[in-house]
């Protein structure tokens, strides 16, 4: 039984003006850890009127975890919100923070809200870049129902936890140099800051909101072009028609994530007749016959 809404501080007020939760009434599922950040993410979806349900999910990684289920689950009550928990088990070893992040989203709803920030934004931007990601990894993050406090700092969001007087969740997984993310947020960004002499988060997020529009456009474009053509592809500027095969290609070959620069030019030298074939991925293999490109997967 969800239990009426609690008084909320005014500063909880001040931050929702800010924040893109949809209509008053609308379910919303908020993963919550029980850090600052998913708390405020709970707080402020309770305070916009949404039927809120939180999910908290326990990878079972450090002694003691399920106990933080059920620090969380007080908060939810507190807060007014129903509360599911979820156990997704990880084991220590190479790529951990990846295959965590995979165990938890696959144990959540597909639409469930995160309590990214824009210091998070800025910090996904940043490591996109440093992998070499093209004008998707830069636009990072969009601003909408899965991230509705993508417009609030971590500061904020820190100070509404706090105002709340629930006890905090802290992650040692947060600080530890191990993972690269954290390395970006204690090292890299304060330098870049210090070096540009201003804050580089806002500015950070302005860019990838501009982005995000030139991606919508090139995305517009790029869907006038039919991806298994080959003359097609051929004529198209190239910028345009690496976007369509990408996508082409990613629904080909039911991918969770984009094809990497290598693959698709690979593909593109396919559709101009400079090679008759090429590999793709997981043992695909792309070819071309009577000007149209055809993906023959191992599994089909």
């Amino acid at each position: 039984m969800r239990l009426a809404r609690p008084v909320l501080p005014p500063l909880a007020s001040e931050l929702l003006a800010r924040c893109r939760f949809p209509p008053c009434g609308s379910p919303v599922s908020c993963a919550v850890s029980g850090g600052p950040d998913s708390l405020a993410l709970l707080a402020l979806a309770v305070a916009s009127g949404c039927a809120v349900t939180a999910f908290h999910v326990d990878h079972g990684l450090r002694p003691g975890s399920g106990d933080e289920a059920r620090i969380v689950a007080a908060q939810a009550a507190a807060l007014g919100a129903d509360f599911v928990a979820r156990f997704a088990p990880c084991t220590p070893g190479p790529n951990l923070e990846a295959r965590a992040r995979a165990a938890r989203f696959g144990a959540l709803p597909e639409d469930v809200a995160t309590g990214h920030t824009a210091d998070d934004q800025a910090e996904t931007i940043v490591l996109n870049l440093l992998r070499g990601s093209g004008i998707d990894g830069l636009c990072a993050m969009t601003p909408g129902a899965r991230h509705p406090i993508l417009g609030l700092r971590r500061a904020e969001t820190e100070r509404l936890a706090r105002s709340l007087g629930l006890p905090i969740v802290r992650d040692p997984t947060n600080t530890a140099p191990e993972h690269r993310r954290n390395r970006v947020r204690a090292e890299v960004l304060p330098l870049l800051c210090e070096v540009a002499q201003r804050d580089l988060v806002g500015v950070l997020a302005r860019q990838a909101g501009l982005l995000a529009g030139e991606r919508a456009l090139l995305d517009r474009l790029a869907a006038q072009i039919d991806a298994s053509s080959a003359p097609a592809l051929a004529a198209a500027d190239p910028a345009l028609a690496r976007r369509a095969l990408r996508r082409h290609l990613r629904e080909e070959l039911e991918l969770d994530h984009p094809l990497e620069l290598a693959a698709i030019e690979r593909a593109l030298s396919v559709a101009r007749g400079e090679v008759a074939a090429c590999e793709l991925p997981g043992g695909a293999r792309l070819s071309r016959s009577r000007g149209r490109l055809r993906v023959e997967r191992p599994d089909r």
